[in-house]
């Protein structure tokens, strides 16, 4: 049996070169302010790509998508061990395009910092009066530069990423802003609408998307996971301050609070962190994990 060794390691997640294709592993580690914590969360890597699967299903007539099976029956011999069942799946290779496409539907996190300071989120300004976690009138696309591990991403204008993107693919960098920042907002529009029938707010997210063999612009990497998403229950929500969610930031509230601790989490901030992703994948998807 051969065996494979990841090409790419990042904060969450293994990526394997299989040829024509790449295996991307989501693993049971959790980073928060981009820091990879000591603990291992378990069944988090199947959940994240679970979620993956379930949102690349539902959109594909927005946009393709890289995912070609989660199966590890479709996939090669070292992968039908038992660590990589239910948390990888097997993709197209894509070049990707250097941009995280962030849009949010909500005011919250950074944007509200920033707000309060000149009501402004990443450059684009908003109306007077709103409060933290408050809806917006209409989501806002703010793309950032992907940073290696241990930097962290800057945020740029949608103006800049035209720049950004024709420096690295001469010809097409409007071309390719456009379709980043349009289906951005695409995407987030429809699974907003329908998370928010299953009792979900998707306060914001990230995108990212490549280019297929064809040159297309298809959708890669994760899609609308706890770990690329704020999702928030519907039934507690109340505009005015920070609200519970079904993500990690209960793991960052308690750094947060404890930050002279060496990155690891108490076993009840653990658990309590899995059962949020479980509950929140049962209940987007309608299934049992």
């Amino acid at each position: 049996m051969k065996e494979y060794s990841p090409v790419k390691e990042g904060k969450v997640r293994e990526i394997y070169d299989v040829g024509d294709n790449l295996i991307l592993v989501a693993t049971d580690r959790i980073s928060c302010f981009d820091v990879i914590l000591h603990n291992i969360v378990t069944k988090k890597g199947t959940v994240l790509t679970q979620m993956s699967k379930f949102w690349f299903d539902f959109t594909k007539d927005i946009v393709k998508n890289h995912m070609i099976s989660v199966d590890v029956k479709d996939m090669p011999e070292y992968f039908r061990q038992d660590k990589f069942n239910g948390n990888s799946m097997l993709c197209k290779k894509l070049t990707m395009l250097p941009v995280e496409c962030i849009v949010r539907g909500y005011i919250t996190g950074s944007g509200w910092k920033s707000y309060q300071e000149n009501q402004t989120v990443c450059g684009i300004k908003l109306p007077a009066g709103l409060k933290e976690s408050e809806k917006l009138p209409e989501p806002i696309y703010t793309p950032s530069t992907k940073a290696e591990i241990g930097d962290h991403d800057e945020n740029i204008s949608y103006e800049q990423s035209v720049d950004y993107l024709e420096k690295r693919f001469p010809g097409k960098g409007k071309e390719y802003a456009t379709k980043l920042r349009d289906l951005s907002i695409a995407l987030y529009k429809k699974c907003a609408e329908y998370a928010l029938s299953k009792g979900i707010i998707i306060a914001d997210t990230k995108f990212e998307f490549g280019l297929d063999e064809n040159g297309e612009v298809v959708v890669g990497d994760e899609m609308l996971t706890p770990d690329s998403s704020r999702f928030w229950p519907l039934d507690q929500y109340e505009v005015g301050h920070g609200e519970p969610s079904y993500d990690k930031q209960f793991a960052r509230d308690w750094l947060k609070a404890n930050p002279h601790d060496d990155w690891t989490l108490p076993q009840d901030v653990v658990d309590k962190t899995i059962s949020i992703y479980l509950e929140g994948y049962e209940k987007l998807t309608g299934r049992k994990l």
